[in-house]
């Protein structure tokens, strides 16, 4: 397989998890199959499900060959530093991340963003994106409080990341910490209902200038705890290997 093949996500082109099963990467090809077959097209759509076609059997003659996949999943974990400078690999980072993230594999998304804040410390967009990754899972909290810190640090007038800090040290059960954060966003981004409404389940606002209190960060919070709930249950094979877990 050639180099440049070995960096084509052939996951993307299939449109599957990392993580996936060659059952679940047989049974996906096949619809992809169906839909972009050549003979379902006529005149220029058919030129381009024929090129669709050609990249669809490529990715699963790959994925379905476990030699090829673990080069194409080596490749993948590190993007070309020589060819890239360090924006381009936290970019990289970034996108998987969400992807990720998207798809409900909650693991690989923090393992991405977490890549993506070594790569690039400064990046306060990843650490948010951690932050809502970590957020996913109750245990997971104390690493969603250093990242949110840190972007806070980053961006110190940044109001969503304030808000969100508010959020993270409210669902902690660090009121202190919540009020501080949820003041801050008043003080620098004015009067929020929202805002007051968090700081009133806190116990009230207790902040001598910017006063009133607000996000409905607060009550988005809660839906949050909800959800986490429900979505915080790893898939099987995400429980071994992952260097989330690692850290985490």
């Amino acid at each position: 397989m050639s180099g440049s093949s070995l960096n084509k996500d052939f996951y993307s082109v299939l449109g599957v998890a990392r993580d996936a099963s060659p059952k679940a990467i047989k049974q996906r090809f096949r619809e992809l199959a169906r839909e972009r077959h050549p003979d379902r097209f006529t005149g220029e759509e058919k030129a381009r499900a024929e090129r669709d076609f050609q990249d669809i059997t490529e990715a699963f003659n790959v994925l379905t060959d476990p030699v090829r996949r673990r080069q194409v999943d080596l490749a993948l974990a590190r993007p070309a530093e020589a060819k890239h400078d360090p924006a381009d690999i936290t970019r990289v980072y970034l996108n998987r991340g969400i992807r990720a993230y998207k798809q409900g594999n909650f693991i690989d998304a923090a393992n991405n963003f977490d890549r993506a804040t070594q790569n690039d410390p400064r990046n306060a967009q990843a650490w948010h994106h951690l932050t809502l990754t970590c957020m996913k899972e109750t245990r997971w909290l104390p690493r969603a409080q250093e990242a949110i810190e840190r972007a806070c640090e980053l961006r110190p007038e940044h109001v969503p990341y304030l808000k969100l800090a508010g959020r993270v040290f409210a669902e902690s059960k660090m009121t202190a910490k919540a009020r501080q954060y949820y003041n801050q966003a008043l003080k620098v981004g004015g009067q929020d209902t929202g805002i007051r409404r968090a700081l009133e389940q806190l116990g009230g606002a207790r902040h001598g200038g910017a006063s009133g209190p607000g996000d409905s960060a607060h009550e988005t919070s809660a839906r949050g705890t909800q959800r986490r709930t429900a979505e915080s249950k790893e898939p099987e094979n995400e429980k071994s290997g992952s260097l989330f877990r690692k850290i985490w």
